[in-house]
């Protein structure tokens, strides 16, 4: 068996070396998007359907392509039919083809009841609550595409969002109590001024100041707008933005403009649209991560990689979300943010290139005091932004909790003594966090990754596989029981043909079972579940030539993606762990 894990490593580090970019790092390739193609389509519909006549047909033919055999449409071409997907390819669709719109409405019909603009509305308001980050757009780009029945009153359905208080400092946010996080900004003006031309407010006080208020939030609109025009390097978002400019009547708006370039820029080949340009930061220090277990890279891969994730540090306050200095975000593009997640990430990867250099040690020093300073009062690493809690992407979770607990691990010896004090009551707050967010069978749920097959479709097989690896990073004191029944959750989980799905019982996947692999040989348990995990994956790959991705990844307000390099980069860290630990891993003859 060790020779066939062998030749099965050698063959995906060379596939993933194959794909790494000669500027430094790797891109990745994101999932087509029917969400994205769909919001594209109408986004370039709304501002000028002469100009994009070639981009809006390539696109629109592409979603009659990929839809799924019960007639609506998935976030990936492998997800399930979803409601808010299928809404939005429904109102970029129009009326042609006429089979395919008819067979969208009889599934629409059959999950919500009715058509009726009112059922439309409350069938959304079922599955976001009181977060109106993505219902607002989705209700606004249904009644831009006469979904909601006839003007004006379609927009009374759209939630009046109040953009005028984007006129106040950012600070003033959280106090407000604002109804769409922080990094929705860009939708709140947009969404709310369109809203506000199509139906203003009866109250004329509301009215004037509204209207008042306009001029200066299109221009902070613009300000905050990333030097490639796409917000958060997104589609969606910036096809939100653009179509609800457009419908007030502000086509050649700068802010219009710029978001048609950016979607006229990102468009593939084949008509569709990625929910994000890419996630080259992410994918970068996961490769970087599991390639170093096996052996260091070549000097010249060590010091172009290092030099790259130097680039991306941020050293100023962010100008979109006013992050302070010295995190990563998830891409090296302009409307990319920093997070918790790729922060931790970065820096243990960047301990594995050049932990001596003075200037690495420097940045990564900033790095651990950015997370220790984004901490909930609950001990957990939320992923933006601290202290909201009233959202699921301001709440602490464990998988980034851990993510950060394994940074400030390997980094804990490099740093002078007030920050080494600092990591240390960080880290003893994250595990009481992670002990008390363990479920009763012992698992973790993770925020950002899920499986449409697993029940509430979580992923708690990518949860625990997460901390477990993150609590075998740290020196402080760990419950004596919580890492035995995680080990244990994990091996009950592992199916009979040796992989992980999602969750106990669920299908198998590449990415599952390398991810259990490798936090199993992290925690030192488990060898006949770690031995038949690294067989199933020897033979599911065809030893390392055939990795198909699956949609486990989650992105803003639960979208499904998958992206073609986890596979591969998850088996590398697997089997190259399981090479360095197979002397006490015994084989059966």
């Amino acid at each position: 068996m060790i020779e066939a894990v062998k030749t099965t490593l050698a063959a995906a580090v060379n596939g993933l070396m194959a794909l790494r970019e000669t500027s430094g790092g790797w891109a990745g390739q994101l999932s087509s998007s029917a969400l994205s193609t769909a919001t594209a389509v109408r986004a370039l519909a709304s501002v000028d359907p002469n100009a994009h006549g070639q981009l809006i047909s390539n696109g629109r033919k592409w979603l009659v392509d990929h839809v799924n055999e019960d007639g609506a449409w998935g976030d990936t071409p492998q997800s399930q039919s979803n409601l808010p997907t299928t809404l939005l390819v429904w109102s970029a669709l129009e009326v042609e083809p006429s089979d395919v719109i008819a067979r969208a409405e009889s599934w629409l019909t059959d999950r919500i009841g009715s058509l009726q603009p009112k059922q439309i509305a409350a069938s959304l308001a079922d599955i976001y609550g009181a977060d109106r980050t993505f219902a607002a757009p989705i209700l606004t780009m249904c009644a831009i595409g006469g979904r909601l029945g006839d003007e004006p009153e379609a927009w009374d359905l759209v939630p009046p969002l109040p953009f005028e208080l984007a006129t106040l400092p950012h600070k003033s946010f959280s106090f407000l109590g604002m109804p769409v996080v922080s990094y929705a900004l860009p939708a709140l003006i947009a969404i709310g001024q369109v809203r506000h031309f199509h139906r203003p407010s009866r109250n004329p006080a509301v009215r004037l100041v509204r209207h008042l208020a306009r001029h200066r939030t299109l221009k902070k609109l613009r300000a905050i707008q990333p030097m490639g025009g796409g917000y958060l390097e997104a589609a969606p978002i910036t096809s939100f933005v653009a179509m609800s400019l457009a419908s007030a009547g502000l086509n050649d708006h700068p802010v219009t403009t710029s978001c048609v370039d950016f979607l006229t820029s990102t468009v593939r080949p084949d008509g569709s649209w990625p929910i994000d340009t890419n996630l080259s930061t992410w994918v970068t220090t996961l490769s970087v991560n599991a390639l170093c277990i096996g052996a260091p890279l070549g000097d010249e891969e060590t010091r172009t990689i290092t030099d790259w994730l130097m680039d991306q540090h941020y050293t100023a306050v962010h100008p979109y979300t006013h992050a302070a200095p010295g995190g990563w975000a998830w891409s090296p593009l302009s409307g990319a943010v920093p997070d918790a997640d790729d922060t931790a990430g970065a820096m243990i990867a960047l301990h594995n290139l050049s932990p001596e250099a003075p200037e690495v040690v420097k940045a990564a020093a900033a790095g651990a005091k950015w997370l220790v300073d984004l901490q909930n009062r609950d001990g957990g690493i939320p992923t933006f932004c601290r202290g909201w809690g009233k959202l699921p992407f301001d709440h602490s979770c464990p998988d980034i909790t851990a993510h950060a607990l394994g940074a400030w691990g390997v980094w804990r010896r490099s740093f002078d003594r007030q920050l080494t004090a600092k990591i240390k009551r960080a880290s003893a707050r994250a595990v009481e966090y992670l002990a008390g967010q363990q479920r009763d069978n012992g698992s973790w749920r993770p925020l950002w990754f899920g499986n449409e097959e697993s029940p509430d479709q979580a992923n708690p097989t990518y949860g625990t596989a997460r901390v477990l690896s993150g609590l075998s990073q740290t020196d402080v004191e760990i419950p004596s029981d919580m890492i035995a029944r995680a080990i244990e959750w994990l091996t009950t989980a592992q199916n009979d043909d040796g992989g992980w799905g999602g969750d106990k019982s669920v299908e198998s996947s590449i990415e599952e079972t390398a991810l259990a692999v490798d936090a199993l040989l992290c925690s030192g348990s488990g060898a006949d579940a770690v031995r038949n995990g690294a067989a199933w994956l020897v033979e599911h790959t065809e030893q390392g030539t055939r990795l198909p991705p699956a949609p486990i990844g989650l992105y803003f307000a639960k979208l499904w993606y998958y992206e073609e390099l986890y596979p591969r980069i998850f088996t590398v860290s697997a089997l190259n762990r399981f090479l360095a630990k197979c002397a006490v891993i015994p084989e059966n003859q």
